[in-house]
């Protein structure tokens, strides 16, 4: 991906959507733009996780976790039986 590509890829006026309010139940909608993009529809499922230093949250579709860390998981398992395959490499002295 070129440089021009990438900066416009992270614009933060593209990944901005709008703002929402708190409804007395802990309720909030999230936009159409959002939901549209991110393939959001009525009954998914949604984890919502803190940021490390308690500032924000992070929403993200469940079953999409779930396929990214079943990949990962499969890559760690991959490269676990790629290291113990191969011989360890001895150094010169």
């Amino acid at each position: 991906m070129s440089d021009e590509k990438r900066r416009k890829a992270h614009r933060f006026e593209e990944h901005f959507y709008g703002s929402a309010t708190v409804g007395e139940r802990g309720q909030i909608v999230i936009p159409a733009d959002a939901r549209k993009r991110f393939q959001i529809e009525t009954g998914d499922k949604l984890l919502i996780m803190g940021t490390p230093d308690d500032k924000g949250l992070v929403l993200c579709k469940i079953d999409d976790i779930r396929e990214f860390m079943t990949m990962f998981l499969e890559g760690l398992q991959n490269i676990e039986k790629e290291s113990h395959e191969s011989p360890l490499e001895e150094k010169a002295p």
